[in-house]
């Protein structure tokens, strides 16, 4: 872990969605960017949080002329509500949960065009394939 401080903005205490909610700026004098990682393991010691897995970081912006990022943090009660109140893109991106199911566009479209070709029980069939 590199040299970087951590400074919280606009925290809010989120009692209906169970989370807590800040600006984060970060600064980091020397180095590109600081991985989310990093950040996560920082601010669970120092809002006192046992999983990392339930702080979301995102939409970082790098000042100009590097040195200083911002960007929003939350911090969850528990793993459920973050399944609960988070957009499954974020959860998928953060490895929790919201993974893909069922076939893609390009299976369901070759799926129907099969099916269009057959007849009677083989059209169950075909609509069965994968």
């Amino acid at each position: 872990m590199s040299e970087f401080t951590i400074r919280t903005r606009k925290f809010q205490t989120n009692p209906l969605l169970a989370r807590k909610q800040f600006v984060l700026d970060v600064i980091h004098p020397g180095m590109a960017n600081v991985s989310k990682k990093d950040l996560s393991e920082k601010l669970a010691k120092m809002y006192k949080v046992k999983d990392t897995a339930c702080i979301q970081l995102f939409s970082f912006k790098t000042a100009f002329g590097g040195g200083r990022s911002t960007g929003f943090g939350l911090i969850y009660e528990s793993l459920d509500k973050m399944k609960k109140f988070e957009p499954k893109y974020r959860l998928k991106r953060a490895g929790v949960g919201g993974e893909k199911t069922g076939a893609g566009r390009r299976g369901k479209k070759d799926t129907k065009n099969r099916m269009k070709k057959a007849r009677g029980k083989d059209k169950s069939k075909a609509g069965s394939k994968k």
